[in-house]
């Protein structure tokens, strides 16, 4: 009988399963922290006195450097080791968690979460780099899928907790939390994740980091910056104008590299493209939703913190529910179907979602949340999982970079240009009438602050009109998003493969990104 290839060794060994295991603990962590923080802006802005450009920084931070990171992140785990960066980007990750428990002021905040973005880039990128060198691709949708599904599960545990914490301890307790998770993901790789590499990847560009890292950055600046100087300024013109060029010249110095690290063939596999555009459009609209959702929980509807993380779990619930059954759902119809249907049924849940007011309640808001999590499940899974069955096996690294990369942009823009989105519309329709100047400004610095000026003036006038202004704006944030939804969606139908590639896609004789320790 002749001998296995490496690659199919370690295809047949059952520590692959333990291996996933280790991932599933690292990508916990990571889903955990995306939505506490959501949960805790409204009391950090209270406490802190952040205004919504600030709190649009306080999460952009984590998401614009973990975007410009990914990719050399990804190669660096090519290079020299993808156990040896996991571990040290959740060693990385613990350590700006634990600046974030003890700073006591925005900026310290800022720069806590930039560290901590970081640590996230070291680990999302390689978490699935490694998914096609230990499994076929019978075994990849469902290792794509319990991945995703341990991203999911973070999401509804970081608002609960997080608001438990919040209701009992002060508000650096949401970052300190993430000490115990981060530990538990590094002994779990140390103990159960083979060592793989592919000494061959494409040398890391310094240059070309430094194109991504600041382009990617003064593009987020001016965005967030733009509702308060206006469109015209010449700061924000300046920036705007700055990060074109950077990322052009990104694109085309990655383009005439032998080796790219930005391998933007990979955009030409008709698969690979439109898939990433899926999943990047889908971040683009849940970043923005989750970023105004809970303030609209907590200064709107009244709710404590603990309760506002109890009421995201409708959407939590329909995405973990998706994500189960999408591989049965895309074998049955195929991904491009699923993947048109599930970003219809998004839009749909973000265009009811536009219809809130005031007086909805939580009993409508419920419905479109559930509605929106079932899309988001059945968009995402099998929009990721093309995208990775798309790559050559050799590319693995590269590509997977490549494809989180593209979604924390989407995730970062849309948190920039739906928050500033929010914050305009909001100071637009808030009336302040007859309040002093300085007053008013700092009142339409975010609900959050109105009612505290509402609190401290006894206006009940300025508390009502802070709310419909804030509904306001969170409709037209959902409007947004419903239109990019559908947007998506016709490209999905037009453009994807109707047959899944995984079945289809030849795999090598011998995988060379494999090597135990």
């Amino acid at each position: 009988m002749a001998s296995l290839t490496h690659a199919e060794d370690v295809r047949r060994d059952p520590r692959r399963w333990w291996a996933l295991a280790a991932l599933v603990a690292s990508m916990l962590v990571l889903g955990f922290d995306m939505t506490i923080l959501n949960v805790a802006l409204p009391t950090m802005a209270r406490e802190l006195g952040a205004s919504t450009g600030q709190q649009q920084w306080m999460a952009d931070a984590y998401v614009v450097v973990l975007a410009a990171l990914m990719l050399p992140a990804g190669l660096l785990g090519d290079r020299f080791g993808r156990r040896l960066m996991l571990i040290a980007g959740l060693a990385v990750f613990l350590a700006g968690s634990v600046v974030g428990a003890l700073t006591g002021d925005v900026g310290g905040v800022i720069a806590a979460r930039a560290v901590m973005g970081v640590g996230a880039a070291l680990v999302m990128p390689l978490a699935l780099s490694v998914l096609p060198s230990l499994f076929g691709p019978e075994e990849r949708a469902k290792a794509v899928g319990v991945i995703s599904a341990a991203s999911a599960l973070g999401l509804p545990l970081g608002p609960i907790i997080g608001g438990w914490l919040l209701n009992h301890f002060w508000w650096g307790s949401v970052f300190l939390i993430n000490v115990p998770m981060a530990g538990l993901g590094v002994a779990a790789c140390l103990l159960l994740l083979p060592e793989t590499r592919d000494p061959a990847s494409p040398k890391i560009g310094a240059l070309s980091t430094a194109f991504t890292a600041t382009g990617l950055g003064l593009l987020v600046y001016a965005i967030i910056e733009a509702p308060d100087r206006g469109w015209g300024d010449p700061l924000v013109l300046a920036a705007f104008t700055a990060a074109a060029v950077l990322l052009a010249g990104l694109v085309l110095r990655e383009r005439r590299e032998a080796r790219p690290m930005l391998d933007m063939t990979l955009l030409a596999r008709r698969g690979f493209l439109f898939n990433v555009i899926a999943a990047t459009l889908v971040m683009f609209v849940l970043s923005g939703l989750m970023f105004a959702l809970p303030p609209y929980l907590q200064a709107v509807l009244g709710h404590d913190a603990l309760g506002t993380g109890m009421r995201l779990l409708p959407m939590m619930g329909g995405l973990l529910v998706a994500a189960k059954g999408a591989q049965p759902v895309v074998a049955r119809f195929g991904p491009r179907a699923v993947v048109a249907a599930g970003l219809v049924v998004l839009a749909f849940a973000a265009l009811l979602g536009s219809r809130t007011t005031v007086e909805s309640g939580y009993g409508f808001t419920a419905l479109w949340l559930s509605i929106a999590g079932v899309g988001f499940g059945f968009s995402v899974v099998p929009a990721m999982d093309g995208a990775l069955a798309a790559l050559p096996a050799d590319r693995a690294g590269s590509g997977s970079g490549l494809l989180m990369t593209l979604r924390q942009v989407g995730g970062a823009v849309g948190i920039a240009l739906l928050g500033s989105l929010l914050a305009s519309a909001f100071r637009d329709r808030l009336d302040v009438t007859g309040l002093p100047a300085e007053t008013a400004h700092t009142a339409g610095q975010s609900v959050v602050a109105a009612h505290l000026v509402a609190e401290r003036t006894g206006s009940t006038h300025l508390a009502a009109s802070a709310n419909a202004a804030y509904v306001h704006g969170m409709g037209l944030v959902l409007l947004v998003g419903g239109i990019a939804s559908v947007v998506a969606a016709l490209l999905a139908a037009a453009f994807l493969p109707g047959a899944a590639q995984g079945a289809v896609r030849a795999e090598p004789e011998e995988d060379p990104a494999m090597a135990r320790p």
